[in-house]
């Protein structure tokens, strides 16, 4: 689904990653992990594709939002998790958005 976000400004988190072979429970804890975001202050939105690269876009309301949700004890535990089992690579990139368009809405 296409996120439906507010008027800009807002940020953008940009999470690529290359998954190792074996899945080893990443599926179940992303999906925890997205459910626990969207509980959040300042969370407002995500998509997601993954076929061999993996692409997560989550929407936060402020710099000061992202950083809390970075801080969230269960999400470094799932960071950790991710740099020992789960990720060949990964890289993340947080935006301003500064303008957003649409069609069909």
């Amino acid at each position: 689904m296409i996120a439906s976000t507010p008027k800009p400004p807002y940020y953008a988190v940009i999470f690529t990653t290359l998954q190792n072979e074996n899945d080893k429970g990443y599926a179940e804890m992303a999906r925890q992990m997205m459910e626990l975001a969207k509980q959040q202050p300042g969370f407002l939105g995500e998509e997601s594709a993954r076929e061999d690269l993996g692409i997560t876009v989550s929407y936060w309301e402020s710099l000061e939002t992202i950083k809390n949700w970075k801080q969230n004890a269960k999400h470094l535990q799932a960071q950790k998790l991710g740099k020992e089992k789960w990720y060949k690579k990964y890289k993340l990139r947080v935006a301003r958005v500064e303008r957003d368009a649409d069609f069909g809405f």
